[in-house]
């Protein structure tokens, strides 16, 4: 059989298997590409507590990039230094990253697959690979009703509430010798009180957001394959490894496949999982050793949105990287936050406590009370006694006391712009001790504007420019570098995605609306300052562009002059003769790009060979602009060679040398400095949270100096610039040297920045690509960090890295390659004009400016306060004191003074009514001067806490209400030296229902007093 390759067709009636079969339709409609950013709703309308319980469905084009970048960043990780942490998305990193269909050239892929490239497969291997594979369909998550039900109905004090009353329905009856009414009521309220419990329980912990659903609807039903030598419409269900597929404009694919055939037109579309809309051109052969990122990969769930191609399916059902993503997205969260944790602490610490107290119960009466007073505790009263015990010392009300202060909290947040996703998130705010912060939008304006323009060796300030322009075309012979000027605003207008928004072209150029980022905006407005861009921009047509990226750190268009115009125009003049010839225009990182010129355009406009002096002029003027806190900016041209000008812009091949050409011979036009200055209130929030114990650390694709002269100006840098430690100390310095520089500080001079053991350092990317554990260990003992030129990749590395050491970190950022870090984060925190795929991956959402931040710690450490003080309430007459009368009934033989049913009553309603308005109580005054919580030490119940609810509120509770209950008693004519160790001996004189009575109305004098205590 043969396998070779044919020649790749060049439209798509040579990649057609037959013209017969009509256009395949799918379930919606696959001709309009989704657009990620979609409208959302006006913050005042929004729910601040996005309760899963009220969120029934999440969009699976939000939730799915967020994993899919995440993997993808990981398998990166694992190709250079191997996968940091663990997380359950790690054996689908390994598979993926040990996957090798996009690196196999077409013939080993027939060979493997045992498939032809003109008869596909057989019926019989059809057969046996479905019966191997399955079929090409997602399978359902794993239905957790039952252990989910058994959590709600069991989980924290639940199992003790229902086996205490079903003990008491069995001291009732069959035990009870007559049935008592009293434990039958008791018995009753028990159960109502558990199913409370369960019912608060379920409402925190709604989260069946159904997304397995929504994507298994995304798949299309059928495709056209070739089976037999014979094209057939199979539907996507039968599909398996081997089978030859075509695809066509329009479709959408239901496998992964390998691309054997591309036109050279096709383009797919994967912002599905992606997140990014603009279309990746479809390849044969590979273009990245990442799986998830090569161009020769079919992914299932994407679509093409022009051109054709034909693929060898390779992955199907869950084996795909959609089944294997949809399968993480839907899987159920694991983990616990910190508040889960530190209720499960509390509940394990006070069962313990109950168990302990109910087995010196079951051993006070088997080995005394039995034999020496029979009739005073049978079996079904030391059961009910059993059951008071568990009852005291369980605060039933805590679930709903919990969930109320984390709502009213949730509430409180709201109202200061800041948006909570979780209930049970809020309170890890006030553990995070690092906050590692964006630049662009959340510590600066993001109101970016050129300051200042070098050209050749001219450098000046961007009004003089203007100046000098304004006055050439006065006197066109007056300024020399006039045509300098031009060409730089050429360069500027063109090589730009921004767009003046034509309702304000009348205003002053300062004054109109663009649409695009801000970098743009700022370029923009520059050249228009010079030159009208929109002359400009009708003289030129935009050939191919390719948007600025986070790798590349450029971007870069390919124009062509719409006809020769008139030569007297400096802007005009690129040295082309022929409006044929395409320019190559580029604007970038001036460290990525300076390498990459060969030449320099003088003032004048003539071009001039880059010599060694021309670039250590144009470094210092880079490092210069860079110390004074601006983006410096590189833009360059280079005349494109005719061979590469007679390629049709739709193919690869153009694409793949344009990108070729950028790598060399680019001549350098001219670099413009950017401000974009720091939010005022910026240095405020840095100190504010340096005072409250908490690390601001700054993360930014900006150059190294400018994010230093950055960090300064926002106080994130506190140290001169001469005292910045060089990242080599990283690989020199001992880290037990570092962390006992830290751990000797006291607590006033961490929050003082000025302290003399302050200690910072300014990293790059390309510093953090040779870092190992050990330097990060080092790294873990500064006070101040910059990391400059990162890449999301190294943002979830950050994350990583710190949560390692201990760090309880927040992480901001607002697009979509920022999702990964943000899931990772303790608390992933995004901007209001954040992307939607951002959002939803966050934990928090600032509407307002990241000046909230300082309130969400705030509240976030109030959560706890207020949660420690509710159960610092809760235990004293809830527990303590509820306990001493079953103890003193046992022990003493005291008449147990009160019942199970108004202790039932104290927990689950007078406390709960006192315990919310505690959830009001305002923030203390230090509590944004003091460190943060460590979540491995400082507990929400410890033995201090302990101490002073029992040893000292509980006492004194205890005591006043056992001896107004007492006085009362004996008041009514039955002293206490009757009833101390009196085992229900009845005074002389006096009736039993006279007794009882009086004694009922003491349990009363008991409760009331309890309540008001």
């Amino acid at each position: 059989m043969s396998h070779q390759q044919e020649e790749a067709p060049e439209s798509d009636e040579d990649l057609d298997l037959s013209k017969g079969p009509p256009r395949i339709h799918y379930d919606e409609d696959v001709e309009a590409g989704p657009s990620r950013r979609t409208t959302r709703r006006a913050s005042g309308d929004t729910e601040s507590i996005h309760s899963l319980s009220r969120r029934r469905s999440v969009d699976p084009a939000i939730a799915l990039p967020i994993q899919y970048r995440t993997i993808s960043f990981n398998v990166e990780e694992t190709k250079t230094r191997g996968l940091k942490g663990a997380s359950k998305s790690d054996k689908t990193t390994v598979e993926i990253s040990d996957l090798d269909w996009h690196r196999i050239s077409v013939e080993e892929l027939y060979q493997r697959l045992a498939t032809s490239p003109t008869q596909g497969l057989s019926a019989e291997q059809v057969s046996r690979r479905l019966k191997e594979y399955g079929s090409n369909k997602l399978s359902s998550p794993p239905s957790r009703w039952i252990p989910k039900t058994m959590g709600y109905l069991f989980g924290g004090f639940g199992s003790i509430l229902i086996i205490a009353s079903v003990l008491v329905f069995v001291a009732w009856k069959p035990l009870g010798k007559p049935p008592a009414v009293a434990n039958l009521a008791l018995g009753i309220v028990l159960a109502i009180v558990w199913a409370i419990q369960a019912f608060f329980s379920f409402y925190q912990d709604w989260s069946s957001s159904r997304v397995m659903n929504s994507i298994s609807n995304m798949l299309p039903d059928s495709c056209l394959a070739v089976r037999d030598g014979n094209q057939r419409q199979l539907f996507g269900a039968e599909l398996v490894p081997g089978d030859l597929i075509n695809i066509r404009m329009g479709d959408k694919l239901p496998v992964d496949i390998r691309f054997v055939q591309v036109s050279a037109d096709a383009k797919l579309d994967r912002s599905i999982l992606t997140g990014e809309a603009l279309p990746i051109r479809g390849t044969v052969d590979s273009t990245d050793n990442n799986y998830l990122e090569t161009a020769c990969i079919g992914l299932a769930g994407t679509h093409c949105v022009s051109g054709s191609c034909v693929g060898v399916v390779v992955a199907t059902g869950d084996r795909s990287v959609f089944g294997r993503i949809a399968k993480l997205t839907s899987a159920p969260k694991t983990g616990l936050t910190t508040l889960e944790r530190e209720i499960y602490y509390f509940v394990a610490l006070i069962v313990s406590l109950m168990l302990v107290m109910v087995i010196i119960v079951i051993a006070v009466w088997a080995g005394w009370l039995r034999k020496r007073h029979r009739d005073w505790i049978t079996v079904p009263m030391l059961i009910v006694d059993c059951v008071s015990v568990a009852v005291a010392f369980i605060p039933e009300g805590l679930p709903i006391a919990v969930t109320v202060s984390l709502t009213i909290i949730a509430k409180t947040m709201k109202e200061n712009k800041i948006l909570c996703k979780s209930l049970k998130t809020v309170e890890t705010l006030g553990a995070v001790s690092v906050i590692c912060s964006d630049k662009t939008g959340t510590l600066t304006k993001n109101q970016m504007t050129v300051t200042d323009c070098l050209v050749g060796r001219e450098s000046m300030i961007s009004s003089a420019a203007a100046e000098i322009m304004n006055l050439s075309s006065q006197k066109p012979d007056s300024v020399s570098s006039a045509c300098g000027l031009s060409q730089l605003a050429l360069l500027g207008g063109l090589c730009n995605a921004g767009e003046f928004d034509a309702a304000t072209n009348h205003l002053e150029v300062e004054q109109r609306k663009i649409h695009g980022d801000a970098t743009d905006q700022a370029v923009l407005r520059f050249a228009e300052s010079i030159q009208s861009v929109m002359k400009m921009r009708s003289e030129w047509k935009t050939i191919y562009r390719m948007a600025f990226n986070s790798k590349n750190k450029f971007m870069f268009q390919v124009v062509q002059q719409v006809a020769v115009a008139d030569m007297k125009d400096p802007s005009t003049d690129i040295k082309s003769t022929s409006s044929d010839c395409m320019t190559l225009m580029i604007k970038g990182a001036p460290d990525i790009l300076i390498a990459r010129c060969s030449h320099l355009m003088a003032a004048e406009g003539h071009s001039e060979v880059l010599t060694d002096a021309h670039r250590k002029f144009i470094d210092d003027k880079k490092d210069s602009w860079s110390r004074e806190a601006k983006r410096v900016i590189l833009l360059a041209r280079k005349k494109l060679p005719q061979d590469v000008c007679t390629l049709s812009p739709e193919t690869r091949e153009f694409e793949d040398q344009i990108m070729r050409e950028t790598t060399l011979g680019l001549e350098l036009v001219g670099l413009v400095g950017i401000v974009d200055p720091p939010r005022d209130e910026i240095p405020d929030v840095v100190r504010t949270l340096r005072n409250a114990g908490i690390k601001v650390f700054m993360v930014t694709g900006d150059f190294k100096l400018t994010a230093q002269a950055i960090a300064a100006q926002c106080g994130i840098i506190t140290q001169p610039f001469e005292q910045i430690e060089d990242p080599s100390v990283l690989r020199s310095a001992p880290s037990s040297h570092l962390s006992a520089g830290i751990e000797g500080l006291s607590h006033n001079s961490i929050r003082c920045p000025d302290a003399r053991s302050t200690r910072s350092i300014v990293l790059s990317g390309s510093d953090m690509m040779t870092m190992d554990d050990d330097h990060w260990d080092n790294l873990h003992g500064f006070d101040e960090v910059v990391f400059a030129r990162t890449t999301p990749e190294q943002k979830l590395r950050i994350v990583r890295e710190l949560q390692a050491r201990g760090e309880t970190v927040g992480m901001t950022g607002d697009g979509v390659n920022d999702a990964p870090s943000l899931k990772a984060a303790d608390i992933g925190i995004a901007m209001g004009s954040g992307s939607d795929i951002a959002i939803e991956a966050s934990d928090m959402v600032l509407l307002d400016s990241f000046a909230g931040i300082v309130e969400a710690v705030k509240y976030g450490r109030v959560v706890f306060e207020n949660l420690r003080k509710t159960i610092c309430y809760l235990l004293p007459a809830g527990s303590f004191s509820e306990f001493w009368p079953v103890f003193t009934n046992v022990c003493f033989g005291l008449p147990q003074i009160l019942s199970s049913f108004l202790m039932i009553i104290i927990c689950c309603f007078t406390d709960c009514a006192a315990a919310t308005a505690i959830a009001y109580e305002q923030p203390e005054a230090d509590v944004l001067l003091r460190k943060p919580r460590n979540p491995k030490k400082d507990h929400l119940v410890d033995w201090k806490l302990i101490l002073h609810a029992y040893g000292y509120y509980g006492l004194l509770e205890c005591t006043a209400s056992f001896a107004m209950s007492y006085w009362f008693a004996q008041k009514k004519g039955i002293p206490f030296s009757t009833l101390w160790f009196g085992f229900g001996q009845v005074p002389q004189g006096m009736s039993a229902e006279r007794y009882k009575a009086i004694l009922d109305q003491a349990s009363s004098i008991f409760f009331v007093n309890l309540v008001v205590m």
